[in-house]
């Protein structure tokens, strides 16, 4: 089983070297609890991975994956750039520290007062499409501004078709057959077009489909090279690397997918005579996935016409499996030293029918007030919360040299309505 997960003396489980029903008795359920080790693990294997094999090379974390401020400021410790793909992720990463020439700004049906707020912000800009391109010449001066374009190499992978971000299905980018033509106008109107980015999708375990978006990519940018004469400063290479999420899925072998995509790259450059352009990769979930785990409570066992193991945390707090039927390894944390004794539904809190988090679950013999670990959690958990049933967000608790330090306080019904007002016609 390739799930990290570790268990104390007392066999309990094991999250950042704390015991996790101790976490959870201090401070609550549900809460995410997020290992910072495991962050700066993460990342290290991952930059040392690529940069063995191509040293001009820069990590561009997919933020939309956890911005949690800790988790973005341990990544800016560990040199992380940033990849954005709001304002709202510009603001925030800016706030914490990140410099302009570390965060790669690329929106896709973005609105005029959105293009100057991110230029304004003084990011890297790589544009999603010519009406993007167009509108922003009309905003600003272009003359000499550094931009990128994001292209389509018609290549997808990903965990779930919703993942999937390359192809002829997918929204995003300029067509593969526009680009020179796009480059050419982008030039024209005064803009300094100096990268390429392209993204397949998420949560990708097989070095092929990366290879193939590496070969599809290169072949475009060696076109608009050789048409444009454009010598690219960078080139990004989008598509989230992927983890275990069940038992018997194995960890990425991260060495040899980087040396197989790194010899296909270099083969690339050499074979368009292109110079050497810094390589941008944009890891999101393989860096902060693993890293937490969400904590629940059973409060509920029903015996229905099937077996009901009721917790306090519903979609509105893991949306995965509701969403893309995303499997989350699950275990009791206060017995991990048991056999599996039955195989039960666990049903979350929300007022909906899809609102589980695995059905035919094999587990322990659980009881009411046992704690649930809610395993890889770090990576479209928070971000994707929402307030759904009027329930509050749950906290944050990062695990650091063996304390737990709320990052994050639950939020109180008064803070899910303190935006709203009263008409004067209703008071």
């Amino acid at each position: 089983m390739d799930l990290n997960i570790k268990t104390t003396e007392n066999n309990h489980l094991e999250i950042g070297g704390l015991d996790a029903v101790k976490i959870a008795e201090e401070h609550g359920t549900p809460s995410y609890v997020i290992d910072e080790n495991r962050i700066r693990d993460n990342y290290k294997r991952f930059y040392n991975a690529f940069s063995k094999y191509y040293p001009d090379f820069k990590v561009f974390y997919a933020c939309k994956a956890n911005t949690n401020i800790a988790v973005l400021k341990i990544l800016e410790e560990e040199g992380s750039c940033i990849d954005a793909v709001s304002p709202g992720e510009v603001y925030i990463s800016k706030k914490l520290g990140f410099k302009g020439d570390k965060i790669l700004f690329t929106g896709n049906n973005i609105k005029d007062s959105e293009l100057k707020e991110v230029f304004d912000a003084g990011v890297i800009l790589n544009i999603d499409s010519v009406s993007a391109l167009k509108r922003l010449a009309e905003i600003i001066d272009p003359d000499g501004v550094k931009i990128s374009f994001r292209v389509n190499p018609m290549v997808g992978a990903g965990h779930h078709d919703h993942c999937i971000t390359g192809g002829v299905m997918s929204k995003f980018g300029i067509m593969d057959s526009e680009a020179v033509e796009v480059y050419n106008l982008a030039k024209e109107l005064g803009f300094n077009p100096v990268g390429m980015h392209s993204h397949i999708g998420s949560g990708i375990l097989d070095p092929e489909p990366f290879k193939l978006a590496i070969e599809s990519t290169m072949d475009i940018a060696g076109k608009v090279h050789n048409e444009t004469g454009i010598e690219f400063e960078f080139l990004d290479f989008g598509g989230g690397i992927g983890i275990p999420y069940t038992p018997e899925e194995k960890v990425l072998d991260l060495d040899k997918f980087a040396k197989e995509n790194m010899d296909l790259f270099k083969k690339k450059l050499k074979e368009y005579d292109m110079n050497k352009p810094t390589l941008y990769l944009e890891p999101g979930r393989y860096l902060v996935g693993d890293a937490s785990v969400l904590l629940v409570e059973v409060n509920s066992i029903k015996e229905s016409y099937r077996k009901f193991i009721g917790v306090d945390a519903g979609f509105n707090t893991l949306l995965r499996p509701a969403m893309y039927d995303s499997y989350h390894h699950i275990v009791v944390a206060n017995k991990m030293n048991e056999e599996n004794a039955e195989e039960v539904d666990i049903a979350g809190n929300v007022c909906e029918s899809g609102d589980l988090f695995a059905r035919d679950r094999p587990l322990p013999k659980v009881e009411e007030g046992d704690i649930l670990a809610i395993l890889n959690a770090g990576a479209y958990s928070f971000t994707m919360a929402s307030n759904y049933n009027t329930r509050p967000l749950p906290k944050e608790i990062l695990v650091s040299g063996k304390k737990s330090i709320v990052v994050r306080e639950k939020q109180s019904y008064d803070d899910i309505f303190q935006k709203q007002t009263m008409p004067e016609h209703l008071k």
